[in-house]
C-alpha cells in the first residue's frame, strides 16, 4: 500500500526529470543560456530599480486648507534710502481691511548704503499719533531761534552743552504750524538761559531747501524735524555716524519749554538721572539714512497688498527726493517648515521649493531715469503645494508650501512713493500624491522575468538545435 500511495504521488509530478545520459550539451546550448541568465540578471535589477524608485501623482484640486483662513507673510527687506524713523508696514485687502503702520510683528534697523546694520533695533514709536500744536494761528513775534546752515553747524554743536534744532520746509504745512510755537519757546529760553552768560542751551533751525546737503547729513527725510544734539556728540561712532536724538512730542509752546527745561536740567549735576517723562518723547535718532525692515504679518486668503513706505501723521515728505529703492533678503508666505520636511519632500519631487522665496536676494533699485515719485510694485501670483505621502494605512501630509511667480514694475505715483506687494492666491491647490508599491507586485514581475526568459531561452535552444541537425543531415546527403 505504501509504494501505491507513493507512485500516485509521483504521477502528479509537472516537472518530470529526464536521465542524465538520454540528455545532450550543446555549444549553441551553451552560449544561449549565457546570453539568457545576463538578461535575467539585467531585467531584475530594472525591475528592483523602479520597485525601490518614487512614483508620485500631481493632480490640481479646489483648494482645501487646513491652516485657516489667514495666511502668514515673512519679509526682510532693506531699504538704502529709507529712514528706519518714519519706515512703515501698511496691509490691505479687497474686503476694506486696512492696517496702517503695523508695529507689533515687525522690527526696523538702521542701515547703511551697503545694508550694513549700524546699531541695535531701532524703535521710533508710533507717528500716526495726533501732534498737539498751538491753538493760535498768525504772525509771531519775530525769530527767537537761530539759523543754522552748513558753515555755522558745527560750531554752534561744540559750543552748547544742549542745541536744539528744527530741521523745517517753508512749503511744509507741519512746518508752518510748528513755527509760532518754536520761536517763542525759543525765546523764552534764551531770556532763562541766556545764551552769553548761561550758555546751556540754545535753540535754533535748519531751511532744507537752502541746506539740502546738511539735511541729508542728519538724514532728514521728513519735516519738520526736531533733533536734540548734545555737546561731545559730534564724535563719530565706529560706523562713522553721529549721535542724537529725535524729538516726537507734542509741539505746543508749553510741551516744548517743559521739556527744554528737563533737558538742562541735569547739565550743572552731571550725575543727575534725566527725568523718565521725557524719554518717551525723545529716542536716538536714526544714525544712517536706510532701513532693514523684517518681521511677518497675517492677512486674509483674498487679494491685497503689502506696502512699505514713509508714513507720519505729523510730517510732511518731498516726495521728489524719496527713493524706494530696496533688496529683497527674504519674501515668503505660508508657515516656516522644517528643514528635515523640505528634505523628505524632495525626495518625492526634486523641484519643490525652488519657488518658495522667489524674490529672495534681488535687488529693485532706481536710479532715477523714470523721474520722481517713482513706486515700485510687484504682482505676486501665489499657489497652495501640498506633498502627501501614503506609506503605511494612512495618508501623512509631509508639508504644505505656497510658491509664487513674481513680476516686477517702477511706475511713476501722483502720491509718496512705496514698495508695494500686491498678491493673489489661487483658488486651487497641487496636490502631490507619493504612488505606493506592492512587494508582492514586484515579486510576480521578477517570477515573470525568469519564467519568460526560460521559455524563451528554450523555444530559441529547440530551433536552433533542430536548424543545426537539419544541416548536417542536408550535408550528410549530399557526401552520398
Amino acid at each position: 500500500m505504501p509504494g501505491l500511495s507513493s507512485s500516485r504521488l509521483k504521477s502528479m509530478d509537472f516537472y518530470r526529470k529526464i536521465p542524465r545520459d538520454l540528455t545532450e550539451a550543446s555549444l549553441s546550448g551553451a552560449g544561449l543560456s549565457i546570453v539568457a541568465a545576463l538578461a535575467m540578471v539585467f531585467l531584475f535589477g530594472m525591475e528592483l530599480s523602479n520597485y525601490l524608485a518614487v512614483n508620485t501623482s500631481t493632480s490640481v484640486i479646489v483648494d482645501n486648507s487646513s491652516d485657516g483662513e489667514f495666511l502668514r507673510i515673512e519679509f526682510n527687506i532693506s531699504f538704502p534710502a529709507l529712514s528706519c524713523e518714519f519706515a512703515a508696514v501698511d496691509v490691505s485687502d479687497v474686503l476694506g481691511t486696512n492696517r496702517l503702520n503695523i508695529t507689533k510683528t515687525v522690527r526696523k534697523f538702521s542701515i547703511d548704503h551697503d545694508l550694513r546694520p549700524t546699531g541695535a533695533e531701532f524703535h521710533s514709536g508710533s507717528t500716526m499719533h495726533l501732534i498737539k500744536h498751538d491753538e493760535y494761528v498768525g504772525e509771531h513775534e519775530g525769530e527767537s531761534s537761530v539759523t543754522l546752515n552748513a558753515r555755522n553747524f558745527d560750531v554752534f554743536s561744540k559750543q552748547f552743552p544742549i542745541l536744539v534744532v528744527n530741521f523745517y520746509a517753508p512749503w511744509c504745512y507741519w512746518s508752518n504750524r510748528l513755527k509760532p510755537s518754536w520761536e517763542k519757546a525759543a525765546k523764552t529760553m534764551a531770556e532763562r538761559y541766556d545764551p552769553e552768560t548761561d550758555g546751556r542751551i540754545i535753540l535754533a533751525k535748519v531751511d532744507c531747501t537752502e541746506e539740502g546737503e546738511l539735511c541729508r547729513r542728519h538724514h532728514i527725510q521728513g519735516y519738520p524735524s526736531i533733533r536734540i544734539f548734545r555737546k561731545g556728540s559730534d564724535l563719530r561712532d565706529e560706523h562713522g555716524h553721529h549721535e542724537h536724538e529725535s524729538y516726537y512730542g507734542d509741539r505746543d509752546t508749553d510741551t516744548l519749554v517743559q521739556t527744554m527745561e528737563t533737558l538742562v536740567a541735569p547739565i550743572p549735576a552731571l550725575h543727575h538721572k534725566l527725568d523718565n517723562s521725557t524719554q518717551s518723547i525723545k529716542r536716538p535718532a536714526p544714525s544712517t539714512g536706510g532701513c532693514r525692515v523684517e518681521g511677518y504679518v497675517r492677512v486674509k486668503k483674498v487679494p491685497g497688498n503689502l506696502i512699505i513706505s514713509a508714513r507720519s501723521g505729523s510730517h510732511s515728505f518731498d516726495t521728489s527726493l524719496m527713493n524706494m529703492s530696496h533688496v529683497v533678503s527674504h519674501l515668503s508666505f505660508g508657515l516656516k517648515f522644517a528643514p528635515k520636511a523640505l528634505v523628505d519632500a524632495k525626495r518625492l519631487m526634486p523641484y519643490i521649493g525652488r519657488s518658495h522665496d522667489r524674490l529672495n536676494g534681488r535687488a529693485f533699485v532706481n536710479q532715477r531715469d523714470v523721474g520722481a515719485n517713482v513706486t515700485i510694485e510687484h504682482y505676486l501670483q501665489v499657489v497652495k503645494t501640498e506633498v502627501v505621502s501614503r506609506r503605511g494605512s494612512r495618508d501623512h501630509t509631509i508639508i504644505e508650501e505656497y510658491e509664487y511667480t513674481a513680476h516686477s514694475s517702477l511706475a511713476e505715483s501722483v502720491d509718496i512713493p512705496v514698495a508695494k506687494f500686491h498678491f493673489e492666491l489661487s483658488p486651487m491647490q497641487v496636490l502631490i500624491t507619493e504612488l505606493p508599491k506592492s512587494f508582492s507586485h514586484f515579486i510576480t514581475n521578477v517570477c515573470a522575468i525568469i519564467g519568460g526568459i526560460f521559455t524563451v531561452a528554450g523555444i530559441l535552444d529547440s530551433l536552433l538545435h533542430n536548424t543545426i541537425r537539419l544541416v548536417k543531415k542536408v550535408e550528410l546527403g549530399k557526401n552520398f
